[in-house]
């Protein structure tokens, strides 16, 4: 029964983070691959940076931010679901953002002048830029739930590994192991690797359907 508590608690936290995450990258993506203006180049190289952003540092702001003494230490999230859901989402935002602004600026260009050659406007091409990378786009949103579910730094930092509350399988098993409990900790192991597999399988699947329609 804890261990059911365990891997539901671990995919609730990753597929909300990643969700969240996923459309406030993808909403951010697409202008910005498509604009041009002053600080591009520098907000990019900021978010590049973030990619690989350590996760203990990002645990600690957010635990500064939800403790008592931080400017959301009234609203007393720190050491529950929430707060592990937010630290996973700022750190997997900069990857998905990243990942779809590279797809899509490579084939902007070409989208949008044949776009417009057909009487288009920005509306359809915003659709037809989503439309042509959602393979790669759907790619990103999979690297960050990867990261998402496989984290353990933040996790364990800002929701305390508190028993039927906010313990995650890579907690479960930091904390397992930390025990000498190799026996659990290998079980809670082998179904988050279970898990990477079965996305990945998805992914594979999902990309050859959406190969096989373009050739038909």
């Amino acid at each position: 029964m804890e261990i059911l508590e365990i891997i539901l608690t671990s995919l609730y936290v990753s597929l909300t983070s990643t969700a969240i995450a996923s459309i406030i990258a993808i909403l951010l993506a697409v202008p910005f691959s498509i604009k041009d203006f002053k600080l591009k180049r520098a907000i990019y190289r900021i978010a590049d940076s973030l990619m690989a952003m350590p996760p203990v540092v990002m645990g600690l702001i957010v635990f500064i931010i939800l403790s008592k003494r931080g400017p959301l230490g009234e609203l007393n999230l720190l050491f529950t679901p929430t707060a592990m859901i937010i630290a996973q989402m700022l750190l997997i935002l900069p990857i998905i953002f990243v990942l779809t602004v590279r797809q899509i600026e490579k084939i902007a260009p070409t989208i949008q002048k044949n776009c417009y050659m057909l009487g288009g406007d920005y509306g359809d091409f915003l659709f037809l830029i989503i439309n042509e990378c959602k393979g790669e786009i759907f790619t990103s949103v999979t690297s960050g739930f990867s990261r998402a579910i496989s984290e353990v730094g933040a996790v364990m930092m800002v929701g305390g590994n508190i028993k039927g509350y906010t313990r995650v399988m890579t907690t479960f098993i930091a904390l397992e192991t930390s025990k000498g409990n190799f026996k659990d900790a290998l079980i809670i192991g082998l179904i988050l690797l279970a898990i990477s597999f079965l996305i990945n399988i998805i992914l594979h699947s999902l990309k050859g359907r959406e190969t096989n329609e373009y050739i038909n």
